[in-house]
């Protein structure tokens, strides 16, 4: 049996013969070769697809042991704020009971200044306005921080008020502290009064500008409020004097003393040393002559000697 193969016609074919043993082998060689051929293209085959299944795995568990990170990530994330919102919840509600307080403290002091009714509202919500911008604004803001946010505007609108509240308590202090107030004398008693009275020299009606405090002689003669030395020194028919300048048109006289304490332009408090009670000058024994000028006129003492000077501090 012969196998020919044609080539083209310019070639001489190829020619097995089957029955000679050359023939044979080479035909073996040729279906040896095909089927290595077959078999490397297969095993070729099935190395690329094992090994593209292998990365597709290997991508897949990357990405899971990538999404389990982050699962886990989450989970801290939320628990970590869950936990600062609870910190923020708490935080929020101390700085209610602290507003609470503030308006509490504010309304005490507003009663104890005996100031205006309404003139210090801390209860009421802040009064606030202007023009809003709507490009600038951004999302609506979380319940929690809109109620801190509200707090601390309530904190500045009550700060405010306290420091304006505070000053006018102060100046009212001063103006307390300054203002003529109790006897000149520790002991004693009124001797004489102001107003109309008789004369003791000479009987005749005459007016008395101040209060006679008869004390005992050398006992201390107490500034009344505090204020500035505008003269210590002799006065006709005064004897030894000191007066003071207390401020708002207020000025107090003590005379007839026996000895002064004080020099002009120092300052004194209320209830500081001034002098010594004497009977210098038109007196008919040892007492203080008090006197109080407002406005550049003089005014009964009794309405300041009466009052009583409150130490309570503000």
């Amino acid at each position: 049996m012969n196998i020919i193969i044609l080539r083209n016609t310019s070639t001489p074919p190829w020619r097995f013969d089957l029955g000679a043993r050359r023939g044979r082998l080479l035909l073996l060689g040729a279906a040896a070769a095909c089927m290595s051929l077959f078999i490397g293209v297969g095993v070729a085959i099935g190395l690329w697809a094992g090994t593209s299944h292998a990365r597709e795995w290997r991508a897949l568990d990357a990405m899971r042991t990538t999404l389990d990170t982050q699962r886990h990530e989450l989970d801290a994330l939320g628990a970590n704020s869950r936990r600062n919102l609870d910190a923020l919840s708490v935080q929020l509600g101390q700085l209610q009971a602290q507003a609470t307080r503030l308006n509490a403290v504010g309304a005490r002091l507003a009663q104890i200044g005996k100031l205006d009714d309404g003139e210090f509202d801390f209860a009421a919500e802040p009064a606030m306005g202007g023009p809003e911008d709507a490009a600038s604004g951004g999302g609506a803001p979380l319940p929690l921080q809109d109620g801190i946010d509200r707090l601390r505007l309530a904190f500045d609108s009550q700060q405010t008020q306290l420091d304006m509240l505070e000053g006018l308590l102060r100046d009212q202090k001063i103006d307390r502290a300054l203002l003529p107030t109790g006897m000149p004398v520790a002991q004693g008693y009124i001797s004489s009064g102001f107003g109309g009275r008789a004369d003791p020299f000479d009987g005749h009606q005459a007016t008395h500008l101040g209060v006679d405090f008869s004390a005992p002689a050398g006992s201390a003669v107490m500034a009344v409020a505090g204020g500035v030395v505008t003269f210590a020194g002799i006065r006709n028919g005064y004897g030894n004097v000191v007066e003071i300048d207390h401020g708002n048109g207020y000025m107090t006289r003590y005379a007839h003393n026996r000895s002064l304490d004080v020099t002009v332009g120092q300052r004194v408090r209320a209830g500081e040393t001034i002098a010594a009670v004497g009977s210098t000058g038109r007196s008919t024994g040892y007492h203080c002559h008090f006197e109080v000028w407002h406005n550049g006129r003089a005014v009964n003492p009794m309405a300041y000697v009466n009052n009583v000077r409150s130490t309570q501090v503000l």
